[in-house]
């Protein structure tokens, strides 16, 4: 018996455990932040814009995108200037759901690894 390779596929089966017990929690965490903007979004005129909320995988992560509204998401997180003068109110809805979403991640890592 080679201690060296046990020890070896040791650390492989428990690197691939953890890799995809990540991707799960990756994907949760999207999902919930999704179902966040969809409900947090600013409902108007434009009500498709809080239901046009989407997740995808990309690479290494996810892309959380408004399939709907694309070109409304920097207008309505940041205020913009409204046609006869003055500027609208800024609906940080999606950095709000960002943050929420980072801490929400941070928190599944490290209660994943200490189990």
């Amino acid at each position: 018996m080679d201690i060296a390779n046990e020890i070896a596929k040791a650390l492989t089966d428990y690197t691939t455990e953890v890799v995809e017990e990540i991707e799960e929690i990756a994907e949760k965490v999207a999902e919930e932040t999704v179902n966040t903007l969809k409900v947090t979004s600013p409902q108007g005129k434009r009500s498709r814009y809080g239901k046009g909320w989407r997740s995808k995988k990309d690479g290494k992560g996810y892309i959380i995108y408004n399939a709907t509204d694309a070109g409304l998401t920097h207008l309505v997180e940041k205020g913009h200037a409204k046609r006869n003068g003055g500027r609208t109110k800024a609906q940080n809805h999606i950095q709000n759901a960002e943050q929420t979403a980072i801490k929400d991640f941070e928190n599944k890592i490290e209660r994943a690894i200490k189990r």
